[in-house]
């Protein structure tokens, strides 16, 4: 993702993005950890989350494993809501969707 300024140009790579997006998430109560996507993601353990950038929007999805003592629509809509808040405060981007996929509970 690239911006045009007065004196130069600023990119972002898509890992600050990734790693933004993972960090808020897991900082979210409820979250015990991120698991990769379903499909190759699993095999290659990817980060359990995924950024596409389309026409200067960002669409993120997070894949999640929950607290077994958590509620998981407040989980995944306090996630959704913080890692939206982090895009767009802190690297200011335009956030299109963040899309919750809890994936399973933590039993012991």
């Amino acid at each position: 993702m690239e911006t045009e300024a007065e004196l130069g140009r600023i990119s972002i790579a898509p890992e600050v993005l990734v790693t933004t997006a993972r960090l808020t998430a897991l900082a979210v109560p409820g979250v015990a950890r991120l698991i990769a996507p379903p499909g190759m993601g699993r095999l290659l353990q990817a980060s359990g989350v995924k950024v596409d950038v389309v026409d200067e929007k960002i669409h993120v999805e997070i894949y999640v494993m929950t607290d077994p003592d958590a509620n998981m629509l407040s989980v995944g809509r306090k996630i959704r809501a913080e890692v939206t808040r982090a895009l767009e405060e802190m690297v200011g981007v335009d956030v299109q969707a963040v899309d919750v996929h809890i994936e399973d509970v933590a039993f012991a």
